[in-house]
């Protein structure tokens, strides 16, 4: 039986209030959370599996917004239902074709055209986890608008020479005992944005950690990992701060 391609221990997770607002945008429903002050900057953040209102995923925006960028969730799922940790993994197969995280252009379209006209973002980029950080993979392959992308344990597709020639600076994150990416594929996939990747991108492996650890809340984070994960905040705000 294949390994659970995405899914990690969600285990008992600690409630977390929100900072930021629902919106409706075009068809779709998203979270945002702004900073203090006004900012032309913005960054996406694109949802693992357990979808857009997952309290991990609410705490990360409100975490970069923090940082001074106008800060956006949009349910990729359109309305559909997320993965949730009690579906039966057989049926895992079938919920990602129906959830392709490189079908997620036109959403991604709806909500630039949103942070330019409505909060009048001039530069933007884009954070995500697991599918997200697929999602985010895809995007940066396609689409210009996005000044900066960071990847987090998203699952490495082998294809074409097409997925390495990135539009813009992007920065993968791995965990070392991620159970659905080996350190083979990540070898590989340095070896190939050498060889056809004309923009800045870096490749970080953080030691011990496994799939899904970036978005853990700080009361939901274990003593030995929690250097790791704040390590990877600061390289993942470090990044966006860099190019957006």
């Amino acid at each position: 039986q294949m390994a659970d391609p995405f899914l990690y221990n969600t285990g008992d997770r600690s409630h977390y209030g929100c900072l930021g607002h629902e919106v409706q945008i075009d068809y779709l429903k998203a979270y945002v959370s702004r900073p203090s002050f006004s900012t032309d900057k913005a960054v996406i953040v694109a949802h693992d599996v357990f979808g857009w209102q997952f309290p991990d995923i609410r705490y990360i925006v409100d975490l970069i917004a923090g940082h001074g960028y106008i800060t956006i969730c949009p349910d990729f799922f359109k309305g559909t239902k997320p993965w949730t940790s009690t579906d039966h993994w057989a049926d895992f197969p079938d919920w990602l074709k129906n959830h392709d995280p490189m079908k997620v252009d036109k959403e991604a379209d709806v909500v630039l055209k949103y942070l330019k006209e409505q909060c009048g973002a001039k530069k933007i980029g884009i954070v995500g986890f697991s599918w997200g950080g697929m999602a985010v993979h895809h995007l940066m392959l396609k689409n210009p608008q996005l000044a900066a992308g960071v990847s987090h344990y998203g699952r490495i597709v082998r294809d074409s020479e097409e997925r390495y020639s990135l539009l813009n600076p992007t920065f993968f994150i791995f965990g070392e005992k991620d159970h659905t990416i080996s350190l083979d594929q990540i070898f590989l996939l340095e070896d190939k944005l050498k060889q056809y990747c004309k923009v800045p991108y870096k490749i970080k492996v953080y030691p011990g950690q496994v799939h899904g650890f970036a978005q853990l809340k700080p009361e939901d984070m274990k003593p030995d990992d929690k250097p790791y994960i704040e390590e990877a905040r600061r390289d993942m705000i470090d990044w966006i701060k860099m190019f957006v």
